[in-house]
């Protein structure tokens, strides 16, 4: 059944939403650059906690009594799940105040590549010829960078590599993105809450210790994870999911934007072959996943019987 238009043109604008949101989060963790990452990475689990935990009580406390039953074996995913995601987001707050904002898009540009990569290699799924194609040039893509500088761009291959190993852990969880979210800092807020602590008691840290608009930017990071993920299954609600590919690289986009013309992050003529590499495996890989791109299927001869 086709979605009615007003609801079809309410998911495109929640869906674009949360990917611009995502886009512009660098601008948030600058404001918090004086604080060392590992201590913004510890706030962000756990005020995403208490903003998890609080919308699932006023949306029905009896959700959160069901989701405290998982069997061990989901509950296994779930601390999988807050280890990967706390990583990823380490790596991507270390990577906006270092100034590796470029890499930091670069990664979330390949990790739809990546996360196909991974299926093929944990979940034994075939890759179809198009889908291998877009791999070989986005591999081309990081090659170009790495032959061009001597290094590997290991920002983006971590952010890249982290989220893509996050999202197959997710396969088994099921579950809505709020109560993911909830999950997962579950499993890793004890960890963040020992840190701030410790920080705090030997004079370390900078939620009491600094200025009033540190502290708050620390406690909104929290409402900062949790709004486009809300966003987000609000759209998802409402468009088929083919659809949201199109619009999943608004978000990397607006970053590779941000590291150019905001943090004045060089963009040199490699990068921009690099990313045009990059971009072409993206084209191919959407166009072979809502199946405008096929194998053609050998034609059957006619044997006259």
């Amino acid at each position: 059944m086709n979605v009615p238009t007003d609801q079809g043109r309410a998911g495109v604008w929640y869906i674009v939403s949360a990917y611009t949101l995502w886009g512009f989060l660098p601008l948030y963790w600058k404001l918090l650059e004086s604080v060392p990452a590992m201590e913004v990475l510890a706030h962000r689990i756990l005020w995403s906690f208490g903003f998890t935990l609080a919308l699932l009580l006023l949306r029905d406390s009896r959700n959160l009594r069901v989701v405290l039953r998982l069997p061990r074996r989901k509950l296994i995913s779930v601390f999988l799940c807050g280890v990967l995601i706390s990583f990823n987001w380490y790596t991507y707050i270390w990577a906006v105040n270092s100034n590796h904002v470029i890499q930091a898009s670069m990664g979330y540009y390949i990790s739809p590549l990546m996360v196909v990569l991974f299926s093929v290699v944990f979940l034994k799924e075939t890759l179809g010829r198009w889908k291998i194609i877009a791999a070989a040039l986005a591999t081309a893509g990081v090659l170009v960078v790495t032959l061009q500088y001597g290094q590997v761009p290991w920002v983006a291959l971590v952010l890249a590599g982290s989220f893509s190993l996050y999202s197959l852990a997710k396969k088994v969880l099921r579950v809505d993105s709020l109560t993911g979210l909830f999950l997962e800092t579950t499993a890793v807020t004890p960890l963040a809450l020992l840190y701030i602590v410790n920080l705090e008691r030997g004079a370390l840290g900078n939620f009491l210790g600094a200025s009033l608009p540190i502290t708050a930017f620390l406690m909104g990071a929290g409402v900062i994870t949790a709004m486009p993920l809300l966003l987000f299954a609000q759209g998802a609600q409402r468009i088929r999911l083919s659809s949201v590919g199109f619009f999943q690289y608004i978000a990397p986009s607006i970053t590779l934007l941000l590291g150019i013309f905001v943090f004045g992050e060089t963009f040199s003529p490699t990068h921009l072959l690099s990313f045009g590499l990059i971009w072409s495996a993206l084209v191919l890989f959407t166009l072979s996943n809502i199946g405008v791109l096929r194998v053609p299927e050998p034609a059957k001869i006619n044997t006259g019987s």
